[in-house]
């Protein structure tokens, strides 16, 4: 007689059970070869908003918003009414008409546009100077951001431990580093 399949045999239990237990123990070593063991991972922050401070008042007070520095929309309003007010118009116009209007605010236009790359260029060389905002730890991402919150911007991102957070306040005016993506 030809050999039977297990299932025409009346169910060998021995047989039965020998593979059950091998399809168990390869789902077992597959089980932990995908989950490795949680020490064996490196240190990785939650992607969970964290308090930084309980407090977000004085953030951004020396990034020289709100008055600090020179205004280039302020230095074009003056150069406009100053170029305005003269008496000394471009030969040969005499009086303040259309023409003198688009002339005042193309001139001006050009001081205005050179403030902005000036101030562009400044800006570029605080970015290279900056120390990029990458933490091991949230404990040393909280200690620096708390000493130096007033360099810092709200949006401002930090990597800690490879993951990206964002700063932001909360509603009770809390500082949080809220995860960049969740």
């Amino acid at each position: 007689m030809g050999r039977k399949h297990l299932s025409e045999r009346g169910g060998d239990a021995a047989a039965t059970v020998g593979g059950g237990m091998w399809l168990l123990a390869l789902l077992s070593a597959a089980v932990v070869a995908c989950a490795g063991c949680e020490h064996a991972r490196p240190a990785q922050a939650k992607a969970q908003p964290y308090v930084v401070d309980e407090d977000a008042s004085g953030v951004g007070s020396a990034l020289g918003t709100g008055g600090a520095g020179y205004d280039c929309d302020d230095e074009l309003n003056q150069c406009f009414n100053k170029c305005w007010e003269s008496s000394r118009q471009p030969y040969p116009h005499i009086e303040h008409n259309e023409w003198y209007y688009e002339y005042c605010t193309r001139e001006c236009r050009k001081e205005y546009m050179s403030c902005i790359e000036e101030k562009e260029k400044e800006e570029a060389e605080k970015v290279k100077k900056r120390p990029p905002l990458e933490f091991s730890s949230l404990d040393a991402a909280r200690d620096w951001i708390r000493k130096h919150k007033s360099e810092l911007a709200l949006g401002t991102v930090v990597i800690v431990a490879g993951t990206a957070f964002i700063l932001v306040t909360g509603g009770t005016g809390a500082l949080l580093l809220a995860p960049l993506a969740l």
